[in-house]
């Protein structure tokens, strides 16, 4: 048996802690999680267990949600982040981190922060979640996955002005994208010949270099380094062609050149259902693939739809890992 999947709380203020409750609600025992978080932050009749331990949170979770108390500078006001309490979610990302290190919990799955209460409260030096996360295991780069029942996706750069796409999509990130790609998909999803569809850059993946010439002088010859090392690979494709039912039955996942050639076919197949995955950490990392909605919190109106999901996934991802 797997051990439990810590959920570090997020940002108080927004909807994390009602999610946390409404996805235990609709999980229970069948899916071990604890909480980590100040009990105060939940919504007001949430069944809550205090737990000491996460292996306690097994036999709690049938009746209750698990939670592994976090100390907090203060209560939280749904939609107004405070960032006294700052140093607390990042705290509480750090215990996850630790715990799942140690081997207490199967795998870490991080509710929503809000990086300018954090910063503003706390310093926090990081872009995000991602990059707190690689600094914490030691790792120099990690990958970004979409995923939901119907489609991988995988955005080679991500947080960038379409116009520096060219300039940062490098051979060595090409390279190391893929390759993280395909081992996590081996390790954690249990695929043992993991088959990967590369999009190119340009429309029609420059079509012969009349739409540009990254395909030829880039991408194309990264491809046939790695298919030669054996890897299944197809491309470079043309995007717009790629995400139809009949073009994702032939490939595991996708690795799309920038975000939005990424985002949009997922968001568009399973909105609510979507999972951030971090590739190539140490340790399995899902997040719900959804912001703090500040304007909604508190409100009774927040779907955990996206949160169920990246607990199941972390699941599978320990699952396959245990079975290795």
């Amino acid at each position: 048996m797997t051990a439990p999947i810590a959920l570090s709380c997020g940002e108080p203020a927004g909807i994390g802690p009602e999610i946390a409750a409404a996805a235990w609600s609709a999980l229970k025992g069948s899916l071990p999680f604890f909480w980590i978080g100040d009990p105060r932050h939940l919504p007001q009749g949430t069944p809550i267990g205090i737990i000491r331990d996460p292996s306690e949170a097994v036999a709690t979770s049938h009746d209750a949600l698990p939670v592994l108390p976090q100390a907090f500078a203060a209560q939280a006001q749904p939609g107004r982040p405070d960032p006294a309490n700052a140093q607390g979610v990042i705290d509480a990302i750090a215990r996850g981190v630790e715990l799942v290190h140690s081997g207490a919990a199967s795998a870490i799955c991080t509710a929503p922060i809000h990086k300018k209460a954090l910063k503003d409260g706390a310093g926090f030096a990081y872009p995000g979640h991602t990059e707190y996360l690689a600094a914490l295991a030691g790792v120099d780069r990690v990958v970004m996955m979409l995923a939901c029942d119907a489609l991988r996706v995988v955005p080679v750069t991500i947080h960038i002005p379409l116009a520096e796409v060219p300039q940062a999509l490098t051979a060595s990130l090409l390279t190391d994208t893929i390759l993280i790609t395909h081992a996590a998909l081996r390790r954690d999803f249990g695929l043992d010949n993991p088959r990967l569809a590369v999009a190119g850059l340009n429309p029609h993946a420059g079509e012969g270099g009349a739409m540009g010439q990254e395909e030829i002088e880039m991408i194309t010859p990264v491809l046939d380094a790695l298919r030669a090392e054996g890897l299944d690979i197809a491309g470079p494709m043309s995007a717009d062609t790629m995400f139809h039912a009949g073009a994702r039955a032939r490939y595991d996942a996708a690795i799309c050149m920038y975000h939005d050639q990424a985002l949009i076919p997922i968001k568009t197949l399973d909105f609510a259902g979507g999972v951030n995955v971090t590739l190539g950490l140490p340790f399995i990392r899902t997040s719900p693939d959804h912001g703090t909605a500040f304007d909604i919190a508190g409100r009774g109106l927040a779907d955990p739809s996206s949160l169920i999901a990246a607990l199941k996934m972390a699941d599978v991802m320990a699952r396959a890992r245990g079975a290795q």
